[in-house]
């Protein structure tokens, strides 16, 4: 049978995707993260499917679960915060798939990064002020950043830059990030974004820092650092411009 890898969304269980309810109202087994996919998706699940929460599992165990699955004749939804394609840990999952031959689907979600700016209230391409995203994230305990991605080299980009799994370093970001951006640069932390106890904190590089200490802000936090953040002053988009409509 079939392992699907569901993009639950950020946070919100009514944020996941039309496709992935479906299958998940059909899978006869679920994995998913236990401390960070919502409780109230595990409803949409069959009566008496077998449900895996794989926070404390290791990938051997993960893959055998869904291996074991598919050798079972079962439909597998593997659920993942926010979209797979981005920090999700999916690549070492299929890479194991392919060798055991067992066949799997990917289902987008809402990424974590498109949650925090709707809560902001900003779009993130701004004409004339930024059309550039740096999606990205820093070491610390994590697999080391490849040569070239540290944030120093990034940011003399001076694109929009989004961070994920790096508030816990947050004074390591500003470090890095203040000779490119400045430290009148707009910078917003958003935690559990699109969840009921989302928190919000708006500030600049030059005190971003002491108020993420303040509120606690540990983890499920992205980090927007840019411009665009408070753009007021811009040029209309060519989108829908009167010379392109008629012409």
């Amino acid at each position: 049978m079939t392992v699907y890898f569901i993009g639950a969304g950020p946070g919100a269980a009514d944020l996941i995707t039309v496709r992935g309810l479906r299958l998940l109202e059909s899978a006869r087994v679920c994995l998913y993260a236990g401390s960070l996919v919502p409780r109230e998706l595990l409803d949409a699940c069959p009566e008496g499917a077998r449900l895996v929460d794989t926070a404390n599992l290791t990938l051997a165990e993960i893959v055998e679960e869904l291996a074991g699955a598919h050798r079972a004749g079962l439909d597998v939804a593997r659920l993942h915060s926010g979209d797979p394609s981005v920090f999700s840990a999916v690549a070492e999952q299929m890479r194991r798939l392919d060798a055991l031959d067992v066949p799997y689907e990917v289902v987008p979600g809402v990424p974590a990064f498109a949650a925090a700016a709707a809560s902001l209230g900003r779009e993130l391409t701004i004409p004339g002020v930024g059309q550039t995203i740096i999606l990205t994230r820093t070491s610390a305990r994590a697999t080391p950043m490849p040569p070239g991605e540290d944030l120093a080299t990034l940011g003399a980009s001076g694109a929009t830059m989004v961070l994920h799994l790096a508030v816990q370093r947050i004074d390591a970001v500003v470090e890095e990030l203040l000779p490119s951006y400045g430290p009148g640069c707009p910078v917003a932390v958003v935690a559990r974004a699109s969840r009921q106890d989302e928190e919000i904190l708006r500030g600049t590089l030059a005190d971003i820092a002491p108020r993420v200490r303040a509120a606690g802000i540990r983890r499920t936090a992205v980090i927007v650092v840019g411009p665009v953040l408070t753009a007021s002053e811009f040029p209309d988009s060519h989108l829908y411009s009167a010379a392109r409509v008629r012409s």
